[in-house]
């Protein structure tokens, strides 16, 4: 039997959480299962690691970006940003590590 091996948490901070709110439902479905995926494995196959951080990552879905911070030593994936392409690389407040 394979090993699934252990799950990621996921942390998502307060800005994301009140923009998720405003999604409109089939969006958010896509958005959700994405980030379900990354309690399995946190670096998926069309992940992406941003130049500049040590540890942050993008993942696409659709013209939407999930912008995330993998934390390997205490298994938590933090969700930082979900935003349209467009306006998720502009006045990046994020400080590289």
């Amino acid at each position: 039997m394979p090993e699934s091996g252990p799950a990621w948490e996921i942390v998502f901070e307060r800005q994301v959480e009140r923009m998720l709110r405003r999604l409109p439902s089939d969006l958010l479905h896509r958005i959700d299962q994405a980030v379900m995926g990354l309690a399995q494995d946190p670096r998926p196959p069309g992940c992406k690691k941003l130049r500049g951080y040590q540890d942050l990552c993008r993942l696409r879905v659709g013209d939407w970006r999930i912008i995330y911070a993998v934390k390997d030593d205490r298994l938590i994936v933090l969700i930082l940003e979900i935003a349209p392409r467009a306006e998720v690389y502009r006045n990046r407040q994020l400080q590289p590590v």
